[in-house]
């Protein structure tokens, strides 16, 4: 896929692709945040979300990686200063007409709130319309999930409805928000909107 592998930067946070070698890193954070992250995750009706062995992350990457490979997502570590800090996946991406594709993203509670998710989202979004060639990202998102609701109104993703019973997530189906964006509505990149827009955005 154009534009894959990427790693992208920004002041302290940065994105790059998943490893192997971060499983005990990525279990310790998953363990440490799980009762910040059960009510948004979503899961497999019939999977447990959180297990203590690094076989589910081991899983995780190299489905992602083969997705990657076959251009259907874009998968991500978020870090902090170099440190692990969460995940961000691009991914149900679509091609021919529709050019679209699906954000889902999780932070470690211990560096929320210091804008590194919305510069994140930023980067990624900016790379997969202008790099690799999306024209519509969404992000669907429990009316109930105020952080990360935080997040897509920062950036100016525009709300358009709700979708009944979209994900199973915490032991039932729930209903989402979608919030979108599109090429058109940030000609200059969405990055260079957020780092206008408030004192948060990092130096450059």
């Amino acid at each position: 896929m154009r534009g894959w592998p990427a790693n992208l930067n920004e002041g302290p946070v940065g994105l790059r692709p998943l490893r192997l070698r971060d499983a005990p890193i990525w279990r310790e954070v998953r363990i440490r945040n799980a009762e910040w992250l059960r009510p948004w995750e979503p899961t497999n009706p019939e999977t447990p979300l959180f297990r203590s062995g690094l076989g589910p992350y081991l899983s995780m990457v190299q489905t992602m990686r083969r997705e990657a490979r076959h251009g259907l997502a874009l998968p991500w570590v978020v870090t902090y200063d170099g440190e692990f800090a969460g995940q961000l996946t691009i991914g149900a991406i679509v091609w021919g007409s529709a050019r679209s594709a699906q954000i889902g993203y999780w932070v470690d509670k211990a560096v929320a709130g210091r804008g590194v998710m919305p510069t994140a989202v930023a980067l990624a979004v900016d790379h997969a319309f202008f790099n690799v060639g999306l024209h519509r990202v969404e992000a669907n998102i429990r009316p109930e999930n105020t952080a990360s609701r935080r997040v897509v109104d920062k950036l100016g993703f525009r709300e358009e409805g709700v979708r009944r019973r979209h994900l199973h997530i915490d032991g039932a189906w729930r209903d989402h928000i979608c919030y979108a964006l599109t090429t058109e509505d940030v000609p200059g990149g969405l990055l260079a909107r957020w780092r206008a827009s408030t004192r948060q955005a990092f130096p450059h």
